[in-house]
């Protein structure tokens, strides 16, 4: 049976964000100031720190994410994406990841990183690892240019998980047999849409989460020697205490 290993991208296939990556190799290249992009950047961050799904936390950073290709060419900007995947993306990956995502190519399975990033930088980067495809943001272009507009809405939380569920429908995969994988607890309804859920590098959240519910856990990050030691075990207990919360309550 055909299937899909969903992945996430940024501190999952990263170390990091790509939309930050971008906005840095752009702003190196000139294309706008440091108020622009500290502009950007906090933004980013009230995003990434809020773990909400308010809509004007969302449209804050919607609109930062897309002001800073408005205007710009489409292939000048694919140009600059490959310059900057070779720059800053390559020696950002997590080599844990790219291993597992290996094995389901080998397997036969299709690879799709999901992402909120632009979705034609999500396909450089998709294009770079010999995956199978990417599902980003989708950014409006008119006559061979970005408009700052998005098509639809910022590939995030719920709406990774229409994405993916269009997507497996297209192509005639059950979800149940597919796998998905992020390190953040943003991501639920992505990992909850497929059969086969992971966790890598996951934040505190996800990881109780995924000890609560048996999921398989991937870490690749160099901890500190406490963390490692003790890290694992805190979230055991965490994990089976919100189980037994559940039990009772049902």
């Amino acid at each position: 049976m055909p299937r899909i290993a969903f992945f996430d991208v940024d501190n999952t296939i990263t170390r990091g964000s790509t939309l930050y990556f971008l906005g840095r190799g752009m702003y190196n290249r000139g294309f706008f100031t440091k108020r622009d992009i500290g502009a950007w950047v906090l933004a980013n961050i009230r995003f990434r720190m809020t773990g909400t799904e308010k809509d004007e936390v969302i449209s804050r950073f919607q609109k930062a994410a897309t002001d800073f290709i408005g205007g710009h060419d489409v292939k000048e900007i694919r140009i600059i994406g490959e310059e900057i995947y070779n720059e800053f993306v390559s020696p950002a990956i997590w080599l844990g990841t790219i291993a597992l995502a290996k094995q389901h190519l080998d397997a036969g399975d299709e690879v799709w990183l999901v992402t909120a990033s632009p979705e034609d930088f999500a396909n450089l980067i998709a294009e770079r690892l010999g995956f199978t495809g990417a599902i980003g943001t989708k950014a409006e272009i008119k006559d061979g240019k970005y408009t700052g507009n998005l098509n639809g809405k910022l590939l995030h939380g719920k709406e990774k998980a229409v994405a993916i569920t269009d997507l497996a429908k297209q192509r005639g995969i059950d979800l149940k047999d597919c796998y998905a994988y992020s390190d953040s607890y943003n991501d639920l309804p992505l990992l909850s849409a497929v059969g086969n859920p992971r966790a890598i590098n996951p934040d505190a959240k996800l990881r109780i989460m995924a000890f609560s519910q048996g999921w398989p856990v991937h870490d690749f990050r160099r901890l500190r020697w406490l963390n490692r030691l003790i890290g694992p075990t805190v979230s055991r207990l965490a994990g089976f205490w919100v189980y037994l919360t559940a039990r009772n309550k049902s």
